[in-house]
């Protein structure tokens, strides 16, 4: 079994022929009770940055730059690692396995994902990670 760490970027299997880029946050090598499977807490980008140009006003750029995250449970097999890696400060302790649990928590960890993410889009760090796959 492939030992997957915090921060390494991963592509996960969303439909049948279709990857989404993903962060791992929290990996859980042995399982749970609940989920008796070794399984990774994951964050991603559902909806990516639009493109922008030097002729666009501020106002424009700003929503243009905003990016829609999601956070999951993913099953280990359903992973594929890589070799590249994301450091995202702020969300070591926003995730774990009690944020699942209420609908309120969830959302709340949600706003700070995208938070992280889009301070790091605007930054101009990692732009590879801000471009939907193409292939």
């Amino acid at each position: 079994m492939v030992a997957l760490l915090k921060g390494y970027v991963s592509m996960q299997r969303c439909w049948l022929t279709d990857y989404a880029q993903v962060v791992i946050i929290q990996p859980v090598d042995s399982g749970t009770k609940q989920h008796p499977f070794s399984y990774a807490l994951v964050a991603g980008i559902e909806r990516y940055p639009s493109k922008v140009t030097k002729r666009m006003g501020k106002k424009r750029v700003e929503k243009r730059s905003k990016v829609k995250p999601f956070i999951k449970m993913v099953n280990y097999n359903h992973i594929m690692p890589t070799r590249y890696t994301l450091e995202l400060e702020g969300l070591k302790n926003v995730i774990s396995n009690d944020t699942f649990k209420e609908v309120s928590q969830r959302e709340d960890a949600k706003k700070n994902v995208k938070k992280a993410l889009e301070e790091r889009y605007l930054s101009g760090k990692n732009r590879w990670f801000f471009t939907p796959l193409r292939f």
